[in-house]
């Protein structure tokens, strides 16, 4: 009679136990999301301690940095400062250009003009921009779809990268070829097009103001490139950890967000709406169509994405830890200054990873 009244005692104890544990773990809070204010230079802190990270790795992460030539670093972890360094007489009040990475600046804006019901994407190019705007084949050329321009896969040659017509040659149709190039570009005039509005201003209107960037873009006869503050850049960092959402604000449709940060074909898996993407089998990089085996960063987060820009401008968002990390600066080897997904992205993370695992 004992034994069944003694399993029962054990299997209630034993429950009590797990429900009280279950308990616990609901009586504290996930820690929230923070946002700083749009028109306040104030912006919340957290340490390096209160998160568990090995603070005897810090210096070595900024040696590391200093040697690459680094000229502002930041970790944000729920939106709010763990890191926030300086080097080289910048300071948080020096702007910088993105280079590449404000590309993605261009594909949130697009985004935003779709949502509007100025465009759609899968669109032709051609409807905003009119025919001939290449110096293609018109058949050739009415395969281009404005998503085309996002995912790289637009055919056009890309060993040019002065964007004028008579460089816009045909090299395959339109989704069967990816290469990186300028081209983008035109994102800039079909949306201008499309809102019948200046791009800057629209950006500015849209975009910039929303989550309270400063900065500029400098429309140079090459090259398109946005320059801004280091707080900057990891605002639009917080933005696309929060999947387009700033505090109570969807700024960017969420799904459309989701299509920047997810393979948007599959030649080159690593490659969303230019936003580079971390963990896929394999990865393509500019200049290129060789297709390397692996992730783009191995020693980062698989689930990361990042915004890439030449001299080593990088926004890396990292959603399983919540976590945007900001390098701004010259580049890591002079001797490469060009864009090229190199050893300094997976030197970097092994520094990060001995500080934040």
């Amino acid at each position: 009679m004992m034994k069944p009244f003694l399993y029962l005692s054990i299997l209630f104890l034993a429950l009590s136990s797990c429900s009280k544990n279950t308990d616990d773990e609901q009586l504290t809070p996930p820690p929230t999301m923070y946002f700083p204010a749009n028109n306040s230079t104030t912006w919340q802190t957290q340490s390096a301690a209160s998160l568990g990270f090995n603070q005897n790795a810090i210096q070595s992460l900024k040696d590391f940095l200093v040697q690459k030539n680094t000229k502002s670093f930041m970790i944000l972890v729920n939106g709010r400062i763990v890191m926030e360094e300086y080097f080289d007489g910048h300071t948080s009040a020096t702007t910088w250009e993105w280079n590449s990475a404000g590309k993605t600046l261009v594909a949130a804006t697009t985004g935003i003009a779709q949502q509007e019901g100025f465009l759609q994407i899968n669109n032709p190019v051609a409807a905003y921009l009119g025919t001939s705007w290449t110096n293609m084949p018109l058949e050739k050329e009415n395969l281009i779809t404005v998503k085309n321009l996002l995912s790289m896969t637009s055919g056009i040659d890309d060993s040019k990268q002065l964007v004028i017509k008579s460089n816009l040659n045909y090299v395959a149709d339109a989704g069967t070829r990816w290469a990186y190039g300028n081209v983008f570009q035109r994102l800039i005039n079909v949306t201008s097009e499309a809102t019948n509005q200046n791009f800057e201003t629209y950006f500015n209107t849209k975009l910039k103001d929303k989550i309270g960037m400063d900065g500029f873009w400098n429309f140079g006869a090459i090259f398109t490139i946005y320059h801004s503050t280091t707080r900057s850049m990891a605002r639009f960092g917080l933005l696309a950890l929060n999947n387009g959402k700033w505090n109570a604000e969807q700024i960017l449709n969420e799904s459309f967000f989701k299509e920047c940060v997810s393979s948007s074909q599959n030649i080159n898996p690593s490659y969303g709406y230019l936003w580079w993407l971390n963990g896929k089998t394999t990865f393509m990089v500019p200049s290129e169509q060789s297709v390397f085996q692996g992730a783009l960063v191995p020693n980062a987060p698989q689930d990361m994405y990042a915004a890439m820009g030449a001299n080593d401008q990088r926004i890396y968002v990292i959603p399983s830890k919540k976590m945007v990390v900001v390098r701004m600066g010259n580049a890591s080897n002079i001797a490469n200054p060009n864009f090229a997904v190199s050893g300094f992205d997976d030197a970097l993370w092994e520094k990060i990873n001995a500080v934040i695992d």
